[in-house]
C-alpha cells in the first residue's frame, strides 16, 4: 500500500464525509438547530477553531465525521435551539439531508466528468457483421431501452446485463426512429476476453452541451441507485461470497488505481462511492440515518413521540454492532481480500 493509495482514500472518502455532514449541519442551522460541533474525522483532534456556538476540527483518522447538535441525545433542555425540542418533520429534514446531499455530490461528479470527458449512450454505434446483434437486425441508431424488462438508462446497465446473463437468450427492446421493436438473441462468448458478447458498440457523446452533462449526472446517479438495492436483493437472498464484500483496505486500494489513472476516475470512484453511502445510510437501522428516517416517519403518522431513553438505548446498541461489523469487515479484507 502506497502514499498514492492512502491519498486517494483520504480524498475520495474526505469528501463525502464533508458533503454528508454538510447537509446535516446546513438542515441544523435552516431549523434553528444549535451545532455543537462539526467534525471530520474521528480520534484526536488535529486543529480546530470555534466560531459562534460551533466548534470545528479536523481529527487524526479520516474514516468519517460527524455533526452534534444540543439536545440529540434526548436531554430534557428549554432551549428553543435544542434538536429534542424541534417537531418530528424538522427532525426529519435534518437527518435525511445527509444522504440526499451525497446522492447530490453523485450528479455533480458524474455531469463534470461528462462535460469533460464525454460519455457512452446505449445508442447502437456500430454493429459487427456476422455476430447476433447484426443477425438479429439491430442497426446503427438503435436506441436500446430494456434488456429481459430490466430498463437501461446507461451503456454499463446493457453491459451488466449481458455480462450476468450468462449466456442465456436476451429479449432486446429498442427504438429506432419513433418506432419501438424487440429481438431476441443469443450472446456469444468471447474466448480472449472470457465474456458474452452481442457485437454492438455504443455511441461517443463527445462534446455534451452542460444540459446533457447534467442529464448524464442524474441517469448515471439513477443507474447506480438500481444496481445498489440489486446488490443489497441479492445479499439478502443469500446469493453472494464473501469475498464480494470489501471494507476500508478495499476502499484505500481502489482509490488508489482510480488516482493512478487520473483525476476524472477518481471523481468517477468518489461518485460511486458516495451512491453507496446514501444508500447504506438510508438502511432502516439503528444509528444510522435510516433508523432515524422510520422513527420521525412513524411519529409524523401516529403524532406520538417515543421515548428518548429507549431510543438512545437502541441507538448504541446499533453503533456497537456497526463498529462490530466495521472491525470484522476490516479482518476479512485483510485475511481474505477482495480480488480484482
Amino acid at each position: 500500500m502506497n502514499i498514492i493509495n492512502i491519498i486517494g482514500a483520504i480524498f475520495a472518502f474526505g469528501l463525502l464525509v464533508i458533503v454528508h455532514e454538510l447537509g446535516h449541519f446546513t438542515l441544523s442551522k435552516l431549523n434553528g438547530v444549535k451545532v455543537e460541533e462539526f467534525s471530520i474525522g474521528m480520534g484526536p483532534k488535529l486543529f480546530g477553531l470555534k466560531k459562534g456556538e460551533t466548534q470545528y476540527n479536523v481529527k487524526a483518522l479520516p474514516i468519517g465525521g460527524y455533526v452534534r447538535m444540543l439536545g440529540e441525545d434526548g436531554e430534557t433542555t428549554n432551549d428553543e435551539g435544542a434538536f429534542s425540542n424541534k417537531s418530528s418533520l424538522q427532525k426529519l429534514s435534518i437527518v435525511a439531508a445527509g444522504p440526499f446531499m451525497n446522492l447530490i455530490l453523485a450528479i455533480v461528479l458524474f455531469a463534470i466528468i461528462a462535460a469533460n470527458r464525454g460519455y457512452m449512450a446505449p445508442i447502437v454505434d456500430k454493429v459487427e457483421p456476422n455476430n447476433p446483434a447484426q443477425i438479429a437486425g439491430m442497426q446503427k441508431g438503435d436506441k436500446i431501452l430494456k434488456v429481459n424488462d430490466k430498463k437501461i438508462l446507461t451503456w454499463e446497465d446493457f453491459v451488466t446485463e449481458v455480462y450476468t446473463n450468462n449466456g442465456n437468450s436476451l429479449n432486446i427492446t429498442y427504438k429506432r426512429a419513433n418506432e419501438t421493436k424487440s429481438v431476441k438473441l443469443t450472446p456469444v462468448k468471447n474466448e480472449k476476453e472470457n465474456r458474452y458478447m452481442v457485437g454492438i458498440y455504443p455511441s461517443i457523446i463527445k462534446n455534451p452541451t452542460m444540459s446533457e452533462s447534467i442529464s448524464y449526472g442524474f441517469v448515471e446517479t439513477n443507474s447506480l441507485i438500481s444496481q445498489t438495492f440489486g446488490f443489497l436483493g441479492t445479499i439478502f437472498k443469500g446469493k453472494v461470497s464473501l469475498n464480494d464484500f470489501g471494507g476500508p483496505i478495499t476502499i484505500i486500494k481502489v482509490s488508489g488505481e482510480a488516482a493512478k489513472a487520473g483525476l476524472f476516475s477518481l471523481l468517477s470512484f468518489a461518485a460511486y462511492l458516495s451512491v453507496q453511502l446514501a444508500i447504506f445510510n438510508i438502511i432502516p437501522f439503528p444509528a444510522l440515518d435510516g433508523g432515524w428516517i422510520i422513527l420521525f416517519l412513524v411519529e409524523i403518522i401516529t403524532k406520538r413521540k417515543f421515548d428518548s431513553n429507549k431510543v438512545g438505548i437502541i441507538n448504541y446498541i446499533g453503533f456497537a454492532l456497526l463498529m462490530t461489523l466495521m472491525v470484522l469487515v476490516t479482518i476479512k479484507d485483510i485475511l481474505y481480500p477482495v480480488k480484482f
